[in-house]
């Protein structure tokens, strides 16, 4: 067999008695006995034992095999001259503790190095790239406390939560380089949709901005040992979402959007479908703000779109500072963009305003909502505002029972430029913000909402992004992203040549 060694033998003779003892026993009559649920128990517990032997024996190979480098130099141009073997440290693997034992290139005043730890990427600390990757899906799927022991009942590895903090903090460092590599294929044919939103996490008092922590200081507990309902508005700061993603314009019109109440489907044609959302990509943060973010947004607009030939739409709830953000942005990077409002926040002061006008609950209410929003839906947004004024000024409304009918009147006049649904449906725009809605949902409440939870900076901000790349799909691709990266932090840096000129001695 090409690349086989006689010491190889020897090496594995440990591996083998774990092999033959794990065999032997399982030919036992005693064993017969065993359900397959004790079968597997048995199996899987001195199986782990054996793959940790196995790894141990090839590590060990490799140090026997391991031949002294004719010229290493640090990159401060330091020849390590010295050498000594035996030296050793621990791993921390899936597997189990094992021991790598190498060659040190030593000079007087330097660190050493070991072109070994270089060659088999071995991580600065003590746990290994495998366990790191493991530590960092399970701490954003759940708790810190569910992830360790989720953990342990794979891997038979103990991993403590300040531990599992470090290692997902260590495994996001490299997303924004990630992002900015990545280079989407073209999709002129498709529209370019960006979405921006924000979400609150409770976090520990250090990591409140400035006037939030001064109202939480101020603010007076019903309870000591823990929040009660409306007190974690002064605890919680904001985490800044963005989404971008492709679609295929599907043109509309209102009927497909807003359905008469009470009238029969039957014989009707069926209401054109929302364009769907394809080549999504999200990302979350709790340290940058909302020009950082939407800036961050716009960054992978322009990788998909460099040249500016698609139609940009955003889709945003009315935020004042977003809308200023987006502005900003698409003036700086001179293209056109499309904003809108998400049509769902629309309708929701349109019911405010029924409220004013109906009873609770009055089936006139969903008609007369129906009508008003089928009219905004055709570009009458500023004519509805002004209906509703002259509806509750007609009937002498005092201003208590027309504060909704007044609130939904000034939204409308304010925001009417973002309100071309009219445009949007003929082009084939999506009108809604349902993509960032269950981002929210997803990468922050999810997760991030747990009961109890209280968050610091890094360690959201780490569990954010990650969270981002798994549900973008990408986190395979940054796994191999990171480790050439971890690789050239620890190890080639310290280097003056690369690795093919560590030309080993004959």
């Amino acid at each position: 067999m090409s690349g086989y060694a006689p010491e190889a033998v020897e090496g594995f003779e440990r591996s083998r008695v774990l092999f033959e003892q794990l065999v032997a026993g399982l030919a036992t009559v005693e064993v017969d006995e065993q359900t397959h649920t004790e079968l597997e128990e048995r199996i899987g517990g001195q199986g782990r034992a054996l793959m940790r032997q196995l790894l141990q024996d090839r590590l060990d190979l490799a140090a026997v095999r391991e031949r002294r480098a004719l010229r290493v130099v640090d990159a401060e141009q330091v020849a390590h001259t010295r050498v000594e073997r035996g030296h050793q440290r621990g791993l921390a693997t899936v597997f189990g503790p094992v021991t790598v034992t190498r060659m040190a290139y030593r000079a007087a005043g330097a660190r050493n190095l070991y072109p070994a730890d270089a060659r088999l990427n071995l991580p600065a600390g003590l746990h290994s790239h495998g366990l790191r990757r493991l530590a960092a899906l399970e701490s954003v799927r759940g708790s810190f406390d569910t992830a360790a022991a989720a953990i342990e009942r794979e891997t038979g590895v103990r991993l403590g939560k300040r531990q599992l903090e470090e290692l997902t903090q260590a495994a996001a460092a490299d997303v924004e380089a990630f992002y900015t590599a990545r280079r989407p294929q073209p999709a002129p044919d498709r529209l370019l949709v960006m979405q921006f939103d924000g979400k609150g996490i409770v976090m520990v008092p250090s990591a409140l901005r400035q006037a939030t922590a001064k109202a939480a200081a101020r603010a007076e507990r019903k309870l000591a040992t823990r929040l009660s309902a409306g007190e974690k508005n002064g605890r919680k700061r904001m985490a800044e979402l963005a989404a971008v993603y492709d679609t295929v314009p599907v043109p509309r019109t209102p009927a497909d959007i807003i359905g008469k109440p009470g009238a029969t489907t039957r014989g009707a044609a069926r209401p054109r479908q929302a364009p769907k959302a394809t080549g999504k990509w999200l990302t979350a943060s709790i340290t940058d703000d909302i020009d950082v973010v939407v800036a961050a947004g716009f960054d992978e607009a322009g990788r998909r779109d460099p040249k500016h030939e698609r139609t940009w739409i955003v889709l945003l709830d009315g935020n004042r500072t977003q809308i200023n953000a987006v502005t900003a942005q698409a003036a700086r990077r001179g293209v056109t963009v499309h904003i809108l409002l998400d049509f769902i926040h629309v309708l929701e002061y349109l019911w405010k305003a029924a409220w004013s006008f109906f009873y609770q609950g009055d089936p006139a209410a969903e008609t007369w909502v129906a009508q008003q929003a089928t009219k905004i839906l055709e570009g009458k947004a500023t004519q509805v505002a002004a209906g509703i004024r002259r509806r509750a000024t007609r009937f002498g409304y005092k201003p208590a029972e027309r504060a909704g009918a007044d609130a939904c009147a000034t939204y409308l006049t304010n925001k009417a430029p973002y309100l071309g649904y009219d445009t949007a449906l003929a082009q084939g725009w999506p009108i809604a913000t349902g993509v960032i809605e269950g981002a929210a949902r997803h990468l922050v409440k999810d997760r991030m909402d747990i009961t109890g939870a209280r968050w610091g900076l890094e360690g959201a901000e780490s569990v954010l992004r990650l969270r981002a790349l798994v549900t973008n799909g990408d986190f395979d691709d940054y796994w191999a992203f990171h480790q050439r990266q971890e690789h050239h932090r620890v190890h080639w840096r310290r280097y003056q040549h690369h690795r093919d000129e560590l030309t080993l001695a004959a």
